[in-house]
């Protein structure tokens, strides 16, 4: 047998052994059972504010004079371990459930959802006589969401605009590797005084009339490694050895077949 045959058969041998340790793609594509096709969008429920959240609330009236007492903010200091500290104007809605707004004094804001809030206060507005025809602005300053396991880049995301989904969060996280188990995303939510967990199958286009499509302040996504890994990482120091002892067998062989 000729060297370069050699080294063809010894290919094909190495190549055999890659193909056979592949993943199937099966286990890796999203929405796999999705078909052309046109489903309804899911209203987007607004979510409930929570303890701790940070809003902004802004207050306007034909009277701009009458309407600057009531935007007055505190700056507050917010910190994440790992993240440069920043610095932002809002009210931080306390233990109990209240925000401190100038003039109006203490308002309950746990529970309600922004629109809820923003009627609350214009109501207080104008059942005081504080101010005529005025428009109540609420937003969230720290809607975000964390990403954490098998991905390429756990993080924890701000959203601006307040609207994302599981997918959008993925992506911004650098999708999940291939070793995630894509069937079996973890999603942990705190809501109404409860932690709910719920496990959703991203390789099924049903996610996406899920409930939980659509992520809501403070979501946490869980990003299961799949047994391939786990087997990869604890066997590793194992199978390494035994496969380049085993490679090279194989090309003592061939090359004593090729003499």
């Amino acid at each position: 047998m000729e060297p370069t045959k050699t080294w063809y058969a010894l290919a094909g041998v190495i190549c055999a052994f890659l193909v056979s340790s592949c993943a199937s793609t099966n286990k890796v594509v999203y929405l796999k059972d999705a078909k052309d096709s046109e489903v309804t969008i899911l209203e987007k429920l607004e979510p409930a504010i929570q303890k701790n959240d940070l809003l902004s609330i802004t207050v306007t009236s034909p009277n701009a004079t009458a309407s600057q007492p009531f935007n007055t903010t505190v700056a507050v200091t917010t910190q994440v371990i790992g993240y440069t500290s920043t610095q932002a104007s809002g009210y931080l809605v306390d233990q109990e459930g209240y925000i401190d707004l100038p003039m109006l004094g203490r308002v309950k804001a746990a529970g309600l959802t922004k629109k809820q809030l923003r009627e609350k206060i214009t109501t207080i507005l104008v059942e005081k006589k504080y101010l005529m025809q005025p428009v109540v602005n609420v937003r969230y300053l720290n809607f975000k969401v964390t990403v954490l396991g098998e991905v390429a880049r756990p993080m924890v995301i701000n959203v601006p605009d307040e609207s994302i989904n599981i997918l959008e969060a993925l992506g911004f996280a650098g999708d999940m590797t291939v070793y995630a188990k894509r069937d079996n995303v973890v999603l942990i939510r705190e809501e109404g005084g409860k932690r709910i967990t719920k496990r959703l199958d991203l390789n099924s286009n049903q996610v996406l009339q899920s409930p939980y499509y659509y992520l809501k302040p403070n979501d946490i996504i869980y990003v299961e490694p799949s047994n391939a890994k786990v087997n990869a990482t604890g066997n590793a120091r194992i199978w390494v050895p035994a496969l380049l002892a085993g490679l090279s067998a194989v090309v003592v062989i061939v090359d004593n077949v090729a003499r």
